[in-house]
């Protein structure tokens, strides 16, 4: 073996967690490499040419928040934009986008390259050295050996990866990546409980075989309403592309039940447990049966390619099968498959070994992010890698790692969801998986996480400055409408001319603005925008006004469970004494070892019972 260098972080795989780990670790001055069996794969996106979503939007907002990079790649790179679930409360508002992914590749490529003190390196790692329960460092297949302080798995779909499409399989990553399984083996040895998940990906399809006045048009927003991810971007936006929707039909179900016998996932070649939440077409068809029909949305790969991607209709079934029934929905009777749909599945840690650090328990100075962790998604993937390489930096560094609690971000959501109550199939992030989601908007994430970011280390200072630049902007605009007075004439008129019910009278412009009817705009319009207020500040202002009862009454809810939180459990705490619990929370709370009573409660088969007699267990522990 080829002793080759010594690094404080090493990182394994560049795709989203990847990047986002290397260049956090980086960027917090920790000698840091990451390596890819493929400079060509950096960044790819082996499935949806998008970034964004519900719940998945805030999550890259709170990344760029704490310094990331994916916010500012998808500002750079998208097709088109929009904002969704506009029709609700701005709790569920989510920003999402089209991507071109080849430019986002490039575009990532790029930024690793820039990142000052990290090396990147085509190679397979092949094994991970460990040596008194620490990781030590890496070899490559080429017998090339790394040293280091901190290693980070992001391996993504490519670890022990295996592509299903009908009865025909084939070891492989996405895309025709070559597939990790030496590692797997290394993991095993070194004791990571480890199991099979699986994921899947519609066919890519040529433009021209497409009849699109057969589908249904779904622009962009208006361009003068578009927003960026990033809290950096003020560059104008603007609409490249169009994407479209088409539908699946009874004769579409037929064919795939006439054939669902030759499905792998139905046939029993497949071990892994698919994503409950987005699952392939002929799941669908089974599942709901009572259907008549699926969406399917018709998304360009790029703007210089003629792919396009077939989101909602992922399946493994074979190829003619495939042909047959893309072909029965209407619009796609002549369709073109340039890459058939498949099924890929691939190893993965149980994340109830990690702590919230994402530091594994079972080897110290390993990390995990991603999909490894048992996620699906780009934007999951991304922010554990950004939390991922900063505490492995941090650690390497001797300094204190973060944790982030679960009323503090979607991310701490997620880290909390993962390693409390651990996934029985990939994870993925829903607002409806967060008791605070009011709080933690997509548009407030700067105000949450940029001052940790700092305090971390992440932020640097050019971001530093543009975020206090926008909280003085923001205070200087509520002292503003605290203040402001509205005479009832010019009220009224300005709501007639808007084709609103006049009101009954004026008053102060804040309390003007909680009415329903009355917006941000209206109210400018009689006394001015106020000095650096644009139209996503102004949507802000305007949530943060209008709700402020339910905010508050969130705000203490958070303030209750943090008590909890700082009700410490020692390390070494023995639960086997406490008769008390249930037989289930004794084993659970031994096997998960959660740090403080409210992670505690959390941990699914431990009672609110459990939790009072542990809580008595701890004051007497204490005395």
């Amino acid at each position: 073996m080829n002793h080759l260098g010594d690094y404080d972080v090493i990182v394994i795989g560049a795709g989203h967690a990847g990047i986002e780990a290397a260049h956090a670790a980086a960027m917090l001055g920790a000698k840091t490499a990451v390596f890819t069996m493929s400079l060509d794969a950096i960044g790819n996106m082996p499935c949806n040419p998008s970034i964004g979503g519900t719940a998945k939007g805030t999550l890259v907002r709170e990344l760029d928040a704490l310094g990331g990079v994916m916010g500012l790649a998808a500002d750079a790179t998208y097709l088109q934009s929009r904002m969704l679930n506009k029709g609700k409360g701005p709790a569920v508002h989510a920003l999402r986008v089209q991507t071109d992914r080849k430019r986002y590749h490039e575009y990532m490529k790029h930024a690793l390259e820039l990142t000052p003190g990290l090396a990147i390196h085509q190679a397979e790692i092949i094994s991970i050295e460990v040596e008194d329960g620490h990781v030590k460092g890496v070899v490559t297949q080429l017998n090339g050996e790394y040293g280091a302080k901190c290693v980070v798995i992001a391996t993504g779909t490519n670890l022990g990866g295996k592509i299903f499409v009908g009865d025909a399989w084939y070891a492989s990553g996405p895309d025709g990546m070559h597939a990790a399984n030496a590692l797997t083996e290394s993991l095993k040895a070194a004791g990571l409980p480890l199991r099979r998940f699986k994921t899947g990906t519609p066919a890519r399809v040529h433009r021209r075989s497409i009849d699109f006045s057969k589908l249904e048009c779904q622009p962009g927003d208006p361009n003068n309403e578009l927003q960026p991810f990033s809290f950096m971007t003020d560059a104008p936006m603007h609409n490249k592309v169009e994407c479209w929707i088409a539908y699946t039909n009874p004769e579409t179900h037929r064919i795939i039940l006439d054939n669902i016998q030759r499905s792998p996932l139905y046939g029993g070649m497949i071990e892994g447990v698919g994503p409950r939440y987005c699952p392939s077409i002929e799941d669908k068809v089974v599942r709901f049966a009572g259907k008549d029909r699926h969406p399917i949305f018709v998304e360009p790969c790029g703007e210089n390619t003629e792919e396009m991607y077939l989101q909602g209709a992922s399946s493994s079934l074979p190829e003619d099968v495939q042909n047959a029934f893309y072909r029965s929905i209407k619009g796609f009777e002549n369709i073109e498959i340039m890459r058939p749909a498949y099924a890929i599945e691939y190893d993965c840690v149980d994340p109830t070994s990690l702590e919230a650090t994402l530091e594994s328990k079972v080897v110290r100075g390993l990390y995990g992010a991603g999909q490894f962790n048992g996620t699906s998604g780009y934007e999951e993937a991304a922010a554990q890698g950004l939390l991922a390489g900063l505490n492995a930096a941090r650690n390497a560094l001797g300094e204190s790692q973060l944790i982030l609690p679960r009323q503090s971000s979607y991310l701490g959501t997620l880290v909390d969801d993962l390693v409390t109550k651990g996934v029985m199939d990939p994870y993925r992030m829903m607002t409806s998986r967060s008791e605070y989601r009011l709080t933690l908007r997509q548009d407030n994430a700067d105000t949450r996480l940029t001052p940790i970011g700092r305090e971390y280390g992440l932020v640097q200072d050019d971001r530093w400055t543009k975020y206090q630049q926008t909280q003085a902007v923001l205070d200087a605009e509520r002292r503003r409408l605290h203040d402001a007075h509205l005479r009832t004439a010019d009220l009224r008129a300005a709501m007639e001319a808007a084709g609103l019910a006049p009101a009954a009278e004026g008053g102060i412009a804040e309390e003007l603005l909680r009415r329903p009817e009355i917006d941000y705009p209206l109210i400018a319009g009689m006394i001015g925008w106020g000095e650096g207020i644009t139209p996503m500040l102004a949507e802000r202002l305007e949530t943060e006004i209008k709700y402020a009862g339910y905010i508050a009454r969130q705000d203490r809810m958070i303030h209750e469970v943090a008590r909890h939180e700082k009700t410490l459990i020692p390390e070494d705490f023995s639960y086997t004494e406490l008769t008390g619990l249930t037989l289930e929370a004794r084993e659970k709370l031994a096997r998960i070892r959660p740090k403080n009573l409210g992670q505690a409660g959390r941990i699914p088969g431990v009672s609110p019972s459990d939790v009072a007699q542990l809580s008595i267990a701890l004051a007497a522990k204490r005395s």
